[in-house]
């Protein structure tokens, strides 16, 4: 985190992401692949993500566990905007190698 201003890292913020679990998978939104950006500023903490399909049961559960997330890491006068985003369509192929192994995706 920086010692200014209290913001966290690009890597910080992936970090804290990788404790949110898709329920149905068992892996982590990240190296499944679900976090689509990040943009940090001094003020805001946007994340742009998505879910393996629109139809997911647990999409409001990950989200309120990302946000909870973020919101142990970031000081209180940080806003946190989690922007739910469908484009491009998320796809197996967007998983990183951990999720891959874990799925025997080869």
């Amino acid at each position: 985190m920086s010692m200014q201003s209290g913001v966290p890292t690009e890597q910080e913020v992936e970090t804290a992401l990788r404790g949110v679990i898709d329920p149905e998978i068992g892996i982590n939104i990240v190296d499944l692949g679900l976090v689509y950006g990040l943009e940090i500023s001094d003020n805001r903490l946007r994340v742009d993500l998505t879910m393996t399909t629109p139809a997911c049961p647990m999409g409001e559960m990950i989200l309120d566990d990302a946000r909870e997330a973020l919101a142990k890491l970031v000081p209180k006068d940080i806003e946190i905007d989690l922007n739910l985003v469908w484009d491009p369509p998320w796809s197996p192929d967007k998983m990183r190698e951990p999720a891959r192994k874990h799925l025997n995706w080869d």
